[in-house]
């Protein structure tokens, strides 16, 4: 019987990879020291190295990592401009051998200066690789994603393609990945029921005439406004309690397809209010469904007016002036009852939107625009970021990142500093010096 591959990320034989999932975070909290006193040298090696090789390029053969280990490791001393200054270097020599120490540190400091982790700069000739790069640009979420936005031609080099992820950068080369690709691997995923409503929203509603080909454009933009006119009408009652009126419709006036129309700019209201009110911005959970909603009652109030084929309906300044009168023209109907016939009398009870509501109207509308919810992309709409990408969001010294247009810049090589290593790990200095001195007999 063939032996079962375990799971990549899996809890049973647990390994930190280099991936934003949600169990390394588990294996993180879970991790222990190796246990020294029962292990042997030799042993303590080779786990080092097989707990390490998981994360710093485990997409790579351990060949491949071996052709590329090299015995001298980067680093910086810094020295104090100051001491420089004053001292020309012979007071290194003086006293040598007869006892007298100096230590190179500040008059008034008790400290001496912080030591170089140079083992944590083992793994430091794979930072240099693209895929690796990509990934510490939080542009993939993972370094196996990285790769395979290499191998799919999303990623260029100083303006030209590269499929080879294992193109090793040098300082002042700029990588550039597809946004869309981008937003694929650092936005959340939807679920499939979410995914399936949008789609049925978005796709054109197939009627008897649908099946003739006979049928016409103008038929099927009619059909698309009645479907809104419908699913406005579902939501029309919480919309109504969420905003209340002043006077409730009397009548005919409560009746009909014509109370159905008026309640859309107040559930885009509504909605608008409880954006504004939300403490937790766009990285609540709710913000999609209330953008998703959004965007439905929107297309609702513009279906009504001349601007719902026309160019200018995704302007943020028509939608926000169209939606404003349809309120104040909704709310003025409430306020004047049919018995007055003084036109005067009634203008001067007209309703107005107040500051309040109109700038969170005009928020609303904006992130409407910019983050539009669209059922034919791959990953979930309105975007937001990925769960549990916080604790792997940050980005090493050596790279400068511009995530506007999805580019960095590979500014030079890692190095090691006075008690910091540019080389991103979660293992510690021991478990580096271990497997450092594997591969260092390896050769």
């Amino acid at each position: 019987m063939p032996r079962i591959a375990p799971r990549f990320h899996g809890l049973k034989q647990s390994k930190i990879r280099a991936s934003w999932h949600k169990n390394n975070l588990y294996i993180l909290a879970k991790t222990k020291a190796q246990n020294v006193r029962t292990d042997t040298y030799f042993q303590q090696k080779w786990r080092a190295k097989a707990s390490t090789r998981s994360y710093h390029g485990e997409q790579l053969r351990e060949r491949q990592w071996e052709n590329m280990f090299r015995p001298r490791i980067n680093s910086v001393v810094e020295m104090d401009h100051e001491y420089l200054a004053a001292n020309d270097g012979s007071e290194q020599a003086a006293g040598r051998g007869s006892g007298i120490q100096r230590a190179l540190v500040k008059p008034g400091e008790d400290d001496l200066p912080a030591q170089i982790p140079y083992m944590h700069m083992v793994y430091a000739p794979i930072e240099r690789r693209l895929d690796n790069a990509i990934f510490r640009a939080l542009f993939a979420s993972s370094a196996r994603q990285a790769r395979q936005f290499v191998v799919h031609g999303y990623v260029k080099v100083n303006g030209k393609k590269m499929k080879h992820p294992g193109y090793l950068l040098n300082p002042g080369d700029m990588f550039q990945v597809d946004p869309e690709r981008v937003m694929f691997a650092t936005g959340h995923i939807g679920t499939k029921t979410s995914r399936r409503q949008k789609r049925k929203l978005t796709d054109k509603p197939k009627s008897a005439s649908a099946a003739s080909a006979d049928e016409t454009s103008e038929e099927a933009e009619r059909s698309e406004v009645d479907e809104a006119e419908v699913v406005e009408s579902e939501e029309a009652d919480e919309a109504q309690e969420s905003t209340p009126s002043t006077t409730p419709l009397s009548g005919s006036e409560g009746k009909g397809s014509s109370k159905n129309i008026l309640r859309s700019p107040n559930a885009v209201l509504a909605i608008a209010r409880e954006m504004a009110l939300d403490s937790r911005g766009v990285c609540s959970p709710e913000r999609p469904g209330l953008i998703h909603k959004l965007q439905r009652h929107v297309k609702a109030v513009l279906s009504s007016s001349s601007l719902a084929s026309s160019e200018s309906a995704a302007d943020v300044d028509v939608q926000m002036r169209e939606i404003t009168r349809a309120l104040e023209e909704n709310k003025s109907s409430m306020i004047a009852p049919p018995s007055v016939q003084n036109e005067e009398e009634a203008g001067n009870r007209k309703f107005q939107v107040n500051k309040f509501d109109r700038n969170a109207l005009q928020a609303a509308l904006t992130e409407l625009s910019e983050n539009p919810s669209d059922g034919t992309k791959p990953y979930g709409t309105p975007w937001r970021p990925r769960d549990y990408m916080s604790a792997f969001a940050f980005i090493p010294r050596f790279l400068e990142v511009n995530q506007n247009i999805c580019s960095a810049v590979y500014l030079r090589h890692p190095v090691a500093r006075p008690g910091l290593a540019e080389v991103p790990s979660p293992f510690g200095g021991d478990t580096h010096q271990l497997a450092f001195n594997w591969y260092l007999r390896r050769r």
